[in-house]
């Protein structure tokens, strides 16, 4: 059985952790390693902080973030993704004090650089982001760069089924930001096996409890709805413990 789990997501843009809403709109929330320690301290399982816009601009990872969240001296796991366009960057991430990273658009680009990271880093450190979107009978794969969707490429597929990276992140980029609105069904057309990591338009304990239900999925992701509730992610555990999805979902508990 997958060891379940929960993580908290930070989204930042020009240094400001923000809400997204459907890669279009964003709202700014603070200090990155602000939400950082505050999702330290309520107990997430891992923190994945995406910088969004460091490939577009071609201005590699964001190392002053990982310093300034090194600084913060956080106990939970740290995944990072933002930036990383070969195995130098990635490793460099690594020693700026993130756990894993999290890859996107070198997936579009240049997917054999993956298996160079993989020999540097090993698989367990890398998650491939797939932003997904239901299509008909299936899903097509969404590229921020070029704002458009299509179908999975023979080289990614490949590189799961090879098992180059150890789990796929995946975003339901239409609905995130929106209340209780994530798309099921985009997690069963996934053409490859791969433990799946859920995002976009997840709020709801019960919404939670079924995709935690799914064998394939290996997590939540949680971002702006983290922020707006108190004590959120404890309430989110004892929901989820009720279920009896904790001894799945938190084994140190």
């Amino acid at each position: 059985m997958l060891k379940k789990r929960l993580i908290g997501v930070i989204t930042v843009k020009d240094g400001l952790a923000v809400q997204s809403i459907g890669y279009r709109r964003y709202l700014p929330l603070g200090k990155p390693w602000c939400i950082a320690e505050n999702l330290d301290r309520w107990g997430a399982d891992e923190i994945l902080v995406l910088s969004i816009d460091r490939t577009e601009k071609n201005i590699g990872p964001d190392y002053k973030l990982l310093s300034s969240l090194a600084k913060a001296k956080l106990t939970t796991p740290l995944i990072y993704g933002g930036g990383i366009s070969n195995k130098n960057e990635a490793n460099k991430v690594i020693h700026a004090g993130a756990d894993r990273i999290c890859l996107d658009a070198l997936l579009h680009e240049r997917p054999r650089l993956v298996r160079e990271i993989a020999d540097v880093l090993g698989v367990q450190a890398i998650i491939g982001a797939l932003p997904l979107s239901k299509i008909g009978d299936g899903v097509q794969w969404y590229n921020y760069r070029t704002k458009k969707s299509g179908k999975f490429t023979d080289e990614l597929i490949k590189l799961f089924s090879d098992g180059m990276m150890s789990e796929a992140l995946i975003i339901d980029w239409k609905n995130e930001g929106r209340l209780n609105s994530f798309d099921d069904s985009i997690i069963k057309n996934v053409p490859f096996n791969v433990p799946q990591i859920v995002f976009g338009g997840i709020s709801e304990q019960s919404q939670m409890n079924k995709l935690l239900a799914c064998g394939s999925v290996s997590a939540i992701s949680v971002g702006n709805f983290l922020n707006y509730k108190e004590h959120a992610v404890q309430k989110i555990r004892l929901s989820l413990s009720k279920q009896n999805i904790r001894s799945a979902l938190f084994e140190s508990d």
